[in-house]
């Protein structure tokens, strides 16, 4: 039986391994709503209704990336947040991109 990626915990990834291939993308990315292939990067924005939402959603997408060890990229406005995952190490998408992903989708189902 497969583990849910937002039940899954990102590996260490120091370089040395090939990103993810087209088609392994396009298979994780089907599991997640909103999200979409943007370069070599996936991206979400998500909406908010006012500033003090966006920032506790900054919080907690922080306290989440510390926790999985796999940082994003976040651009934050008033009432609205985009997040950008990228494997850096290996110049394109692992499977701890869209794990993170996952757990980010999470936050906003508590």
């Amino acid at each position: 039986m497969e583990c849910s990626l937002d039940k899954k915990h990102c590996k260490p990834c120091e370089g040395g391994v090939p990103p993810l291939g087209d088609e392994e993308i396009a298979n994780l990315l089907s599991t997640l709503a909103g999200w979409e292939r943007v370069g070599n990067a996936i991206s979400k924005t998500y909406a908010f209704g006012n500033y003090y939402e966006t920032m506790a959603f900054v919080n907690a997408t922080a306290w989440v990336s510390h926790k999985e060890d796999h940082h994003p990229d976040l651009f934050v406005g008033y009432n609205q947040c985009r997040v950008e995952y990228m494997t850096h190490a290996i110049g394109g998408l692992s499977e701890n991109d869209f794990i993170c992903a996952a757990k980010i989708d999470t936050l906003l189902s508590i």
